[in-house]
């Protein structure tokens, strides 16, 4: 299991991914899920994925070697598309070239082709846009009215971030929420867990702003992990209990 999330707001993109894999009660492994395409002062993407690993794996190589265009026959790659949207459309295409060539082994062995990503960035002088790319290799936009996207086990966390980001949230208060959904996420599932990868990138910066690991122990985690506890327990201190007992009228 895992859970992603991307945030894009008026500052800039915030993407988080847990690491946690496993086929099994006693297979449980790290695998980076959050990764990273930058070309400093012209572009930088981030990528997050979910489903089955070997398929995500595969994709992100053909990232990396790109695929012939169906009508010049030129490479294409991340580095040389022209859009974000070419770009999206690029990953769509690597995920139907994976299916092309494992699919038929995969329904053989009775496996499904399940994944999906997270990608966003931004390239010099364009728009800074999120997408979600579905195993089919379509994919929807990240808007302003609902300035998030999540994939993998996206339930427990999605409560908080509906409540608390707006596309006016401040960059690094959309990073906290997003550490805090993943916190509530890790809580309610033990197929999600540290360490945690997260990228922070300032719109029309010419870099990424933030690239880190959170490791157990960290100690901004685990406070932001024990606040977060004691305001949920404060907050349902301090609201009044139903009237609804036998006392009740």
């Amino acid at each position: 299991m895992t859970y992603c999330a991307g945030i894009l707001v008026q500052d800039g993109l915030v993407m988080i991914a847990d690491t946690r894999t496993n086929a099994g009660l006693d297979d449980i492994s790290t695998f980076r899920k959050l990764h990273i395409f930058s070309w400093p002062g012209d572009r930088s993407f981030g990528l997050a994925t979910a489903g089955n690993l070997s398929i995500t794996q595969s994709v992100i190589s053909f990232l990396h070697e790109g695929l012939p265009h169906p009508e010049t026959g030129e490479i294409e790659t991340l580095r040389n598309a022209t859009t974000m949207f070419r770009a999206a459309q690029l990953v769509g295409r690597c995920i139907r070239h994976v299916r092309e060539i494992d699919g038929p082994a995969l329904d053989e062995a009775g496996v499904k082709f399940e994944m999906s990503m997270l990608f966003g960035g931004q390239i010099k002088g364009q728009p800074m846009r999120l997408f979600m790319i579905y195993g089919a290799g379509n994919f929807i936009e990240c808007g302003i009215d609902a300035p998030f996207l999540q994939i993998g086990e996206h339930k427990y966390g999605k409560p908080i971030l509906d409540r608390a980001v707006t596309f006016k949230t401040h960059l690094y208060d959309a990073l906290k929420v997003g550490l805090i959904s993943m916190d509530s996420t890790m809580r309610s599932n033990l197929g999600v867990g540290l360490p945690i990868d997260l990228l922070v990138m300032r719109r029309d910066a010419e870099d990424l702003e933030l690239n880190r690991r959170i490791e157990a122990g960290e100690p901004y985690f685990h406070d932001l992990r024990e606040r977060w506890s004691a305001a949920l327990r404060a907050a349902h201190m301090a609201i009044p209990r139903p009237p609804y007992g036998p006392s009740s009228p």
